[in-house]
């Protein structure tokens, strides 16, 4: 049976949650691995099992990832393209009502800064950060894995602990701040769980189940803040 015919019958038996598989080159031939959908959400996204994935890459060498679409449009969604980017590898998409097929390669897509929808984990504030600066600054900033769920991460944030190894130092008191300085939030949570780019008196921030935009360094959002950082170069 070829991979595409095993993906479709995965595809089919999943609906309507999202399947995930991995397609690996096993000694010269295309072998479809079919592999678990942990996401808390999995008729709308997947998030794919890293045993799965241990398992698929001892086997031979990954060469793209296949999910279905069971109850949404065959296109590449705004978190598929960011996804595929941040993956490496080409990208299939199926539909299992139809058989449908769609494919897609990294070739550096980066959404808009503005206007982007918030997908933990895909596109939420240090998402938007890594994104400026590779933009504005062609500086690659380093990335790590979020939590399972936003409700997780509230409780261990991670900007604060990986500030130092990601190139960044404090801003020490009176320090002045510049444009492109990031910003440490508390926002309606005691934690540290929210960045913002500083852009002279506008933040540039993507608060959660929002789209991301430009806004005045308000009163609130300076109350909010409760620390500075400025890019010195990477670790």
């Amino acid at each position: 049976m070829h991979w595409k015919d095993k993906a479709l019958d995965h595809a089919k038996k999943d609906s309507p949650k999202e399947s995930v598989g991995l397609l690996v080159n096993v000694k010269g031939k295309e072998v479809y691995y079919p592999c678990n959908n942990l996401s808390l959400n999995p008729d709308k996204c997947f998030v794919l099992d890293p045993e799965d994935y241990a398992i698929a890459a001892n086997a031979g060498d990954i060469i793209a990832i296949i999910h279905s679409h069971p109850t949404t449009n065959l296109v590449f969604s705004e978190s598929d393209k960011v996804n595929c980017e941040n993956s490496k590898l080409p990208w299939h998409i199926v539909d299992p009502r139809t058989g449908n097929w769609i494919y897609r390669e990294p070739d550096g897509y980066i959404p808009d800064l503005l206007g982007r929808q918030w997908i933990w984990g895909v596109t939420d504030c240090w998402s938007l950060v890594r994104d400026y600066y590779k933009k504005e600054k062609n500086i690659l900033l380093k990335d790590y894995d979020r939590s399972m769920t936003p409700e997780e991460f509230l409780e261990n944030p991670l900007f604060e602990s990986y500030a130092w190894r990601t190139g960044f130092r404090e801003l020490r008191v009176g320090e002045n701040l510049q444009v492109g300085d990031v910003l440490l939030m508390s926002i309606m949570h005691p934690t540290l769980n929210h960045v913002a780019i500083y852009l002279g008196d506008m933040v540039l921030h993507h608060l959660a189940d929002r789209l991301s935009c430009r806004e005045p360094y308000s009163l609130w959002l300076l109350k909010c803040t409760a620390k500075r950082y400025r890019y010195v170069k990477n670790p």
